[in-house]
């Protein structure tokens, strides 16, 4: 999608969209022949009005390629995600509003659980409570090394975000999390020529966690991954002429809304009924909001079936609080699949609903994997998504004479 075609035929009206994110909202059946944790979810409102939507099944890059959180947004954003490449540390470190300077190098960072021979236990460290995350970020920032200055700011249970800011730092790093338990974690290695006194640096660092850490519980090490640094990316009032709001309470979805050039809001609590009453609160002040909901992506990750059927239905229950704001369009989906029967990402597609009193609905009354590859969207590149939501809001004038 060329973004300056998209830009020459935007114009400006006072219609209003809301994207509602259910993160790794698609699922596997639990048995062969078996339904989905969507489709096991009693979803009267969803089911209702998906019968009054288009629907379809979003593929964030390509057929059989699992994508993370990072570019399934910016596929959902209407960014192409293969062009668009930010590591996951730059959106967790925006997250947490931490301002960027130019040749600073992020990370997203777990705590995690070693034994003592040094082989991951937990890479999660149990998900400990955000306030022993907090107590040893500030272990961290106890850490010298010359040349050097690190940043180390908690996000929320085991997450926090690294910065190291130095002369010449280099991105194109190894991460140091091998995505599985029973081994060790790994070194970081430089990935091209030039970035090897990165990887030393933060291998000095990684040693001293060790050091730190050791004696501590849950958590007496720690995982980096996606290693970035500050991107130029186009943003949503440059691109779409929208104004734009965030509503999520996990620091990396606030990230990268902020890289996209969304307000983000400030969410009095942590809860889905708390998303939908910032919502309500908003309503008048922006044209475009995305509502993130992540309990969905959590108990897909955590082999939680139930609970992550239980999520959906929690969401179901506030589609009334939306309704009742009279949106011009609706876009319920998710960024990626996360089955719980495996316990992570997946490469499948993704459920789409799209809702406006000019969509011509399907008229299909369910909301589910197999009921939305009959719809008429088909399966279709995530960021195709957002020019017919705003067509569908009289966004987008007529090409061509």
């Amino acid at each position: 999608m060329s973004f300056e075609f998209i830009q020459e035929l935007i114009v400006s009206n006072q219609t209003k969209i809301v994207m509602l994110i259910l993160d790794g909202l698609g699922g596997l059946p639990l048995v062969a022949g078996g339904k989905t944790e969507l489709e096991t979810a009693h979803t009267p409102h969803l089911d209702m009005l998906a019968a009054q939507s288009a629907l379809g099944l979003t593929q964030p890059v390509m057929p059989g390629i699992t994508v993370g959180s990072g570019p399934g947004h910016l596929a959902i954003f209407g960014y192409d995600p293969l062009k668009y490449q930010i590591g996951r540390g730059v959106m967790e470190v925006m997250g947490v509003n931490f301002i960027l300077q130019s040749g600073d190098l992020a990370a997203r960072g777990n705590f995690c659980t070693v034994n003592a021979n040094g082989q991951l236990i937990d890479r999660r460290a149990g998900r400990m409570p955000t306030h022993i995350g907090q107590e040893l970020a500030e272990l961290l920032r106890k850490i010298r090394i010359d040349g050097a200055e690190f940043f180390i700011e908690p996000v929320k249970e085991h997450r926090f975000a690294f910065i190291a800011r130095a002369p010449d730092l280099d991105a194109e790093l190894s991460e140091t999390d091998p995505l599985k338990v029973g081994v060790e974690p790994l070194t970081v290695t430089a990935l091209r020529p030039g970035a090897e006194k990165t990887a030393r640096l933060l291998n000095q660092f990684i040693a001293q966690a060790r050091q730190l850490l050791s004696a501590q519980k849950p958590a007496n090490m720690i995982l980096l991954r996606g290693f970035d640094k500050l991107p130029v990316l186009p943003t949503f009032p440059e691109l779409y002429g929208l104004r734009s709001a965030a509503i999520a309470v996990n620091g990396m979805y606030c990230g990268v809304a902020r890289l996209a050039g969304m307000q983000v809001l400030p969410v009095d609590g942590d809860t889905p009924l708390d998303e939908f009453l910032t919502l309500e609160k908003y309503w008048k002040d922006f044209d475009f909001f995305y509502l993130h909901i992540k309990k969905t992506d959590t108990c897909g990750e955590s082999g939680d079936f139930a609970g992550k059927v239980g999520a959906i239905e929690e969401v179901d229950g506030l589609i009334p609080h939306l309704l009742a704001l009279e949106p011009d369009v609706v876009i319920v989906g998710g960024d990626h699949s996360s089955p719980a029967v495996l316990k992570e990402h997946s490469w499948h597609p993704v459920p789409v609903l799209l809702y406006s009193k000019f969509v011509r609905p399907d008229g299909i009354p369910k909301f589910g994997e197999r009921a939305c590859l009959h719809g008429s969207l088909g399966v279709l590149p995530a960021h195709h998504i957002m020019p017919i939501a705003l067509a569908n809001a009289g966004r987008i004038a007529k090409y061509g004479a």
